[in-house]
């Protein structure tokens, strides 16, 4: 895979070492010249010197050729910028950091589906610990063809959950609303602004991306 992340921070390069690692192909952007010369002496990555928040810089890394773009500099405002950037540019799968939950509906509002919040993740993590849960890696439990999809409920798609008319092997799991997640079942009413979350086959992934990410979709084309 080919993967870009934007920001040289700890994260990042603890990220672009795994990528490497792994064997895929990593673009690191950064604006600190000094940092790209430490960095380039440990990372066998490529490197590109500029603000990943400008088309110009973005361009050069072909990003219709990309799998993944990974916002994660320090700046919310930057990460999102650039997230629209890139999905505008084509390229596969934007990600983007933000540190302020505040900005959580903006970003549901400008449809960046796709959105890490790490102080919410770590705090949910240690929340376990000390409830004495164990944590179960999601990689461990998705096997060979299942996979997870998600989307925002719109005005359209509220209602009973048996309307949705969801393709074989899919099934609507559970659901957020208010700060809280439900089980669900066809019985179900969804309202307006829930996230819903599907167990479903990779072989309709697509069709369900089509169905509630058009944006996105229509970006790759």
């Amino acid at each position: 895979m080919r993967i870009v992340l934007s920001g040289a921070n700890s994260t990042t390069v603890k990220a672009a070492a795994q990528f490497i690692k792994q064997g895929h192909e990593v673009i690191l952007i950064e604006l600190d010249k000094e940092r790209i010369d430490e960095l380039s002496e440990n990372l066998d990555c490529s490197f590109l010197h500029g603000d990943a928040g400008k088309p110009s810089i973005l361009e050069q890394t072909a990003p219709e050729e990309c799998d993944f773009l990974f916002c994660l500099t320090d700046s919310d405002q930057v990460n999102i910028i650039t997230s629209l950037l890139g999905r505008s540019m084509g390229f596969n799968k934007v990600i983007t950091c933000i540190h302020d939950e505040d900005l959580l509906p903006l970003c549901d509002e400008l449809d960046l589906t796709h959105t890490i919040v790490p102080d919410r993740t770590m705090s949910q993590y240690l929340d376990n610990l000390v409830r004495g849960l164990d944590e179960i890696e999601l990689s461990a439990l998705l096997k060979n063809d299942a996979r997870f999809f998600s989307f925002i409920v719109d005005k359209e798609d509220a209602g009973k959950v048996s309307e949705l008319e969801l393709p074989d092997k899919s099934k609507l799991i559970y659901y957020y609303r208010d700060e809280d997640f439900f089980f669900a079942d066809d019985d179900t009413t969804l309202r307006q602004g829930d996230e819903v979350v599907i167990l479903t086959s990779s072989e309709y992934l697509s069709d369900l991306q089509e169905r509630w990410h058009p944006k996105e979709t229509d970006d790759k084309d």
